[in-house]
């Protein structure tokens, strides 16, 4: 087993430990749960940067695939994925006739007008 795996096994029980200590502190009244938060850091700090070590002193193995994995055809192309030449948006097409208002934003300015029939029309 590697150093690396071994330390990321021990972070929890590391972490358990810490709370039983500054358990036992905060019964004795030396230091209470209010001001030890920095023992958290600390922990954490160090954990970090023994994994760190650990992977900078030998190769960390990348997730294997299961034999016989061919991939998953991904041709960096997804259905809906923007078109390659516009940042957010496909082309718009000349053929398709302009979008309907929704009920959230008018899609024209001609929407915006009051058809004069209608209950708050000009005729009553």
């Amino acid at each position: 087993m590697s150093r690396y795996i071994l330390i990321r096994r021990l972070r929890g029980p590391a972490f358990l430990l810490l709370v039983g200590i500054l358990a036992l502190l905060n019964q004795a009244d030396i230091l209470s749960w209010g001001k030890s938060w920095p023992f958290y850091l600390i922990l954490w700090g160090t954990l970090a940067l023994a994994e760190r070590a650990a992977m900078a002193s030998e190769d960390v193995p990348v997730a294997p695939f299961p034999p016989g994995y061919q991939g998953s055809g991904y041709q960096g192309q997804y259905p809906g994925a923007p078109y390659p030449g516009a940042p957010y948006a496909a082309p718009a097409d000349p053929n398709t006739p302009p979008a309907s208002s929704t009920a959230i934003v008018p899609a024209s300015s001609q929407a915006l007008t009051r058809d004069s029939n209608g209950p708050e029309g000009g005729q009553s």
